[in-house]
């Protein structure tokens, strides 16, 4: 008897070849398409095959599928009549070991297959096998499991079988969608927390700095002034730091005794913001509870290590990618106001390049924080020694934050975030030392930098 199953394409039936029967022996209907099925567990998906004919005359061996039971294929949805096993006449449960039977039949004939034995019939040799009597003679059920095409090569082995739970287990994991634990959550919830407390993105407590003149400085869009080759300077001070932020003239630097002028226009305000921002940092790495637990070394060596990076994940946040300004409040910057202050373009061209690339990110406050902690948990930042308790934290917060972003984000090309919020990252560590370097030069030459800052970018522990 040939045995066909049925399927669901798009709301059709489609009927599929399954057993090794001839073909002759199946009812036919002219409304069916024949279709073998695939050995990847799908149909194949042609709608406009399901009312063409096909004629077939070989045999479709059954094979297991990836993302079926153990190994076993269940119909997809019920048949208008009735499905019975070929073996014994019970309730058939799927298609095992190429031939519909029950889970009684599938499970004796693997049995039988993996332990043989030798049966022996103490009857006639042709016994009926019903469902009351299919334990009475093992010879005879064995027998008609072989006529009915139970194949033995599709028994898998202890080791396949394994491999095969373990898959599906991995599948069904990714299946089910990812939310953060309540432990999770609690640690998200600190350093939420711990941002708003500290973080004050209207600046109204930024008070006691020394002002930028606008008239000395003014707002326009970033590399205006360098860029020109013939540039309007609107005073002594504009043309000479031209002169010291032109790639040709870096080595014809002012001499740092001239103080009647001043080169860096810009410093002593933009010294004083990076002072108030290394303050609400360190202060925001006191709130976190896995911070307070590292030894009072290790706190200092990932501050001094990520203080420029998540100053600059802060300023992300104010940062208008429209204009190219940070708006804090009522305050405004531009990035010429870092290059009057005397930072140069090999450090001010890939960190605009970062702020954009960031910004279009969309990132919420949540995504913000998180991408902050796994810069200061940074285990391989110099002078850290307990780099295994440093690098579990960070794995730890790297895992919340893409949970969160799987669990929160609604967008199909979610998956593709948390790669470039990482790629942003290294991209900001690549920045750390020649900001360093720059600092140190600046105040070699214009002793505005504080003693915070200073201390932040030394080198000693």
């Amino acid at each position: 008897m040939s045995e066909f199953r049925h399927a669901s394409l798009k709301g059709r039936s489609v009927k599929v070849l399954s057993s090794g029967a001839p073909l002759s022996a199946a009812r036919p209907r002219s409304q069916h398409c024949l279709l073998p099925y695939s050995s990847y567990g799908g149909y194949l998906q042609a709608a406009g095959l399901l009312h063409c004919h096909v004629s077939m005359n070989t045999q479709e061996l059954r094979r297991p599928t990836d993302d079926g039971p153990e190994e076993d294929t269940s119909a997809d949805e019920e048949d208008e009549e009735p499905k019975v096993c070929h073996v014994c006449g019970d309730q058939a449960t799927g298609y095992h070991f190429n031939a519909l039977t029950c889970e009684g039949c599938k499970g004796f004939f693997r049995r039988a297959m993996k332990r043989p034995a030798s049966f022996s019939c103490p009857f006639r040799g042709n016994c009926v096998i019903t469902k009351s009597n299919r334990r009475q003679c093992q010879a005879c059920r064995l027998k008609k499991c072989q006529s009915i095409g139970m194949l033995k090569e599709l028994i898998m082995s202890d080791e396949e079988l394994e491999q095969r739970r373990h898959i599906l287990k991995q599948k069904r994991k990714r299946a089910e969608p990812l939310v953060l634990s309540p432990q999770q959550e609690g640690a998200v919830q600190e350093l939420l927390q711990a941002q708003r407390s500290t973080f004050d993105v209207s600046f109204v407590d930024f008070k006691k700095f020394r002002p930028i003149d606008r008239n000395l400085a003014p707002m326009h869009e970033y590399g205006q002034m360098l860029l020109d080759p013939s540039p309007a300077f609107s005073s002594p001070q504009e043309e000479a730091l031209f002169q010291f932020s032109s790639p040709s003239n870096c080595d014809e630097r002012p001499d740092a005794t001239d103080a009647s002028s001043r080169v860096f226009i810009t410093l002593p305000h933009i010294a004083d913001l990076t002072t108030y921002m290394i303050q609400q940092i360190i202060s925001f790495a006191k709130l976190i509870s896995y911070f307070r637990e590292l030894s009072m070394e290790d706190q200092i060596s990932l501050l001094k290590g990520a203080m420029f990076e998540v100053c600059q994940i802060r300023f992300n946040m104010l940062f208008n990618d429209e204009t190219g300004v940070w708006e804090c409040g009522a305050l405004s910057y531009c990035m010429d106001d870092a290059a009057r202050a005397g930072f140069q373009r090999h450090l001010l061209d890939p960190l605009m390049k970062f702020h954009y690339t960031l910004r279009k990110l969309r990132l919420d406050d949540t995504e913000y924080v998180l991408m902050q902690a796994i810069s200061l948990f940074s285990p391989d930042r110099p002078g850290v020694t307990d780099q295994g308790t440093i690098d579990r934290h960070q794995e730890m917060v790297a895992l919340m934050l893409k949970t969160y972003i799987e669990s929160k984000r609604m967008s199909t090309d979610k998956r593709l975030l948390f790669p470039k919020i990482v790629a942003c990252l290294t991209e900001l560590r690549s920045m750390n030392e020649e900001y360093t370097k720059q600092v140190l030069e600046i105040q070699d030459i214009q002793p505005d930098v504080s003693p915070l800052i200073l201390e932040v970018v030394s080198k000693d522990p």
